[in-house]
């Protein structure tokens, strides 16, 4: 693995980062306290290299988006091909063009039948934003304007712009401002390992889904205008819903007319072993939210599905969608997406990952549960979790809380690979790609790290 740029001064570009950048979730006292950040300069499958010459496995898949890997020339060529010709133009006022018809229709392609419109932006956070814009103005368009409240989960994250930070249900970004959207409420999530003490996964699956009926009937059903959720909480920590969970939420929502919003921005492209999670589950959504694996994180792209139920009556009075952002449909992004999607076809990775690769990293990942750090694994597809616990029979955490994910994540990143903390449960998602040798190196990784912070916590 090479650096396209070999002239690299690490030290200076690390002083100039600390300097000058201010980065996203991050801590830049204590970063720059620890020496600054780790200077990721290339990579190729699903491997990085950073300016030290050091070798990591991704296994986060970037920010769970790289789902074809890293390294495809031909998405680079694509790009490149696509500037030259029309490097940008906006698809306001009545204009398109090739590339944003062309994604519009393939994106059709791999959905239901009744999904045949696609609304385009640059990020999962906006995407979800245009769905609250989306919502609201299908209820007003349908005469029913008093259905403005939006109900999610705690734990959820659905973004981090002032609107999709409220969507979400995390309580460190709420504390910073971030629930600032009086119509958005919050119910119990569908956790398992944290509510099925003593109860059955079907109990914990009845009682998150009465939380959210229970909050419907509480607001007012002629007051609630949607549900959002991802089919499985990706940042929340990978939390797999009980079998009974999504089948109740969908009676919910059809019973009290109320719009379902599945979040594929994690689930969506294969990661499940289906193209998106929805159908993994079995959900049948109203407005789907697409971002990460749409283009695979080599350009920002991100879009939402538009159901026939909804397109008709939004487009049903004629009037202006008053709502886009300057890069809708950017065509370069478009053209990148395209060819990325033409790649996980070509390469037959969503059966991959549900015949082959998904299968055996669950397995590895359950071989985890031996360990007398972990208390309990959970996962589909190329997505999973294992919570870290002082006991695993009455699942007591460390304290303080957060701290033992932290050791865990710096003791893997130190022999070779990246997994991500979601609090006490560490979380992996690498790319689509990877094969079952490189899963053998990764939970081989993952268990060393586990003994060292074992160590550390006085547990061996």
């Amino acid at each position: 693995m090479a650096d396209v740029r070999r002239n690299y001064d690490i030290e200076e570009l690390g002083r100039i980062n600390t300097a000058h950048h201010f980065q996203p979730f991050s801590d830049s006292k204590a970063m720059a306290e620890d020496g600054g950040a780790r200077m990721i300069t290339s990579a190729s499958g699903v491997y990085l290299q950073d300016g030290h010459g050091n070798r990591l496995l991704d296994g986060m898949a970037g920010l769970w988006c790289v789902n074809i890997g890293y390294g495809h020339k031909e998405l680079a060529e694509v790009a490149a091909q696509q500037m030259m010709e029309l490097p940008y133009y906006n698809t306001f006022f009545r204009t398109a063009t090739p590339p944003v018809a062309e994604l519009s229709a393939k994106v059709a392609s791999l959905l239901p039948d009744n999904f045949n419109r696609v609304f385009f932006s640059n990020s999962g956070s906006e995407a979800n934003d245009s769905n609250i814009r989306m919502v609201h103005h299908y209820w007003q368009t349908k005469g029913q304007p008093e259905k403005r409240f939006i109900i999610s989960r705690d734990n959820a994250y659905h973004g981090s712009t002032v609107a999709s930070a409220t969507l979400g249900g995390m309580s460190a970004m709420h504390k910073q401002g971030g629930k600032l959207v009086p119509s958005i409420h919050h119910v119990m999530e569908p956790n398992i390992f944290k509510f099925g003490i003593n109860k059955s996964d079907e109990e914990v699956g009845a009682m998150a889904a009465k939380a959210l009926e229970d909050k419907v009937l509480e607001l007012g059903p002629d007051n609630v205008a949607a549900f959002i959720g991802e089919p499985i909480q990706g940042a929340g920590g990978v939390i797999v819903p009980p079998a009974n969970y999504w089948p109740e939420i969908q009676r919910i929502c059809d019973q009290y007319d109320i719009l379902l919003i599945c979040d594929e921005v994690i689930c969506g492209f294969g990661r499940t072993g289906n193209w998106f999670g929805f159908e993994t589950l079995g959900i049948k959504p109203d407005l789907i939210t697409m971002a990460k694996g749409l283009s695979s994180g080599y350009l920002p792209i991100s879009a939402i599905a538009i159901s026939d139920k909804v397109n008709d009556v939004v487009v049903s009075d004629g009037g202006e969608f008053a709502h886009g952002y300057t890069y809708s449909g950017h065509p370069a992004a478009c053209a990148v997406a395209l060819r990325n999607i033409e790649i996980i076809e070509r390469e037959g990775l969503v059966e991959k990952v549900r015949n082959e690769t998904g299968p055996y990293a669950q397995r590895l990942l359950k071989g985890l549960e031996d360990h007398p750090l972990v208390g309990y694994t959970r996962g589909v597809g190329m997505f999973g979790a294992f919570e870290l616990v002082k006991n695993k029979e009455t699942r007591e955490r460390f304290t303080p809380a957060g701290k033992v994910g932290i050791t865990c994540r710096d003791h893997i990143m130190r022999l070779g690979a990246i997994i991500r903390p979601c609090g006490e449960a560490m979380v992996f998602s690498p790319p689509l790609t990877i094969e079952k040798a490189e899963l053998d190196e990764l939970f081989g990784l993952i268990r060393q790290a586990l003994d060292a912070t074992a160590k550390d916590w006085g547990v061996m």
